[in-house]
């Protein structure tokens, strides 16, 4: 009896707990009411999760008309201010929420492009993607294995991201070809939505006979358009670049280039996503020689998280080693998973 007594006195003690722990409340503009606790909203959707259903929902965010929430969160607006703040929507305030922690501003919902809970732990600002693609013909037995990834991890100034893809290609009589790039960059944000960039690029293909290709550039960068629809932005800088070939020669090169892009994201297009961008790169200290990289990544999603890639990676050196292709290109179709 002694022990079930403890037994009850504990759950009473946990209950309200729990309760306090789903006090997040929105409302829809058809006038749906969702209570549960916001989980996070990026590229236009927030995912709130509920005592009423094993699934997290998903929800456009600017179809929210009314929030009220005690959490506290990293905030980012489409100025490229970042707060720390919980928030809230006044009675006859339609689409409008206050900033308690922020000298009680107000901002419309649509102006707020990303909000994360301070309180969660390290791993729920990780976003993680994998997906991987394989082919294989009779003709000649040939095989291709691909591999496209990526990590990010979110701060309250800064973002830590990095990618990993590779395309390895087996055949009868031939031998086996292959393509690898990486990259690791940190953004540290400003005021007015300028940022400072630092990364690292990193490049292996057989048909620019490139053993090994690292380039480290810094720069200041700008969100021309930041909204829950689409990113905008261009950035410029230097950049140290190391180069290896497999030539006869086993030539080896250094320089320091200039470089500057441009880079657009499209989201909240039904389940499809598309983000691009190019970088040009004109040398300093070699005459005449240019360089380009290109990016496309057209994406749909799946439940349960998986989605369907399609991607396309271009490069082009305007004075390339003896005996190698002046560009290099790949395309991919790859099935994954994204952890969020």
């Amino acid at each position: 009896m002694k022990y079930f007594k403890i037994i009850c006195a504990y759950l009473l003690l946990l209950t309200p707990l729990t309760l306090c722990a789903q006090n997040d409340t929105i409302v829809l503009k058809n006038n749906d009411k969702l209570v549960g606790e916001i989980k996070s909203m990026d590229r236009g959707v927030v995912t709130i999760e509920t005592d009423y259903s094993d699934s997290d929902f998903t929800i456009t965010w600017i179809d929210i008309i009314s929030i009220k929430s005690k959490q506290t969160y990293l905030m980012t607006l489409s100025d490229g201010t970042r707060i720390n703040s919980s928030m809230y929507t006044q009675q006859g305030d339609s689409a409008v929420v206050t900033l308690k922690g922020y000298n009680d501003s107000t901002v419309k919902i649509k102006d707020i492009v990303y909000i994360n809970p301070v309180k969660n732990k390290f791993i729920s600002r990780i976003k993680a993607s994998v997906s991987v693609g394989y082919n294989i013909t009779k003709s000649n037995n040939l095989s291709q294995l691909s591999i496209n990834s990526n990590l990010s991890y979110t701060a309250y100034k800064w973002v830590l991201n990095g990618s990993y893809n590779s395309v390895r290609s087996n055949q009868d009589n031939t031998e086996a070809t292959s393509r690898t790039d990486a990259t690791l960059g940190l953004k540290y944000f400003m005021k007015r939505d300028w940022f400072y960039s630092l990364s690292g690029d990193f490049l292996s293909n057989d048909e620019q006979k490139l053993k090994l290709r690292s380039t480290v550039k810094s720069g200041l960068g700008k969100y021309i358009i930041h909204s829950n629809k689409l990113y905008f932005g261009g950035g410029f800088g230097l950049a140290w670049n190391n180069e290896s070939f497999t030539d006869v020669n086993n030539t080896n090169r250094n320089s320091l280039e200039a470089y500057g892009g441009l880079a657009l994201d499209i989201f909240d297009v039904k389940d499809f996503s598309l983000n691009t961008n190019v970088t040009f790169y004109p040398s300093l200290t070699e005459g005449g020689r240019y360089r380009l990289d290109y990016t496309l990544n057209l994406k749909y999603d799946l439940p349960l998280d998986f989605f369907i890639k399609l991607g396309l990676t271009y490069n082009y050196d305007s004075k390339p080693v003896e005996g190698a292709s002046v560009s290099d290109y790949v395309f991919q179709s790859t099935f994954g998973w994204e952890f969020n």
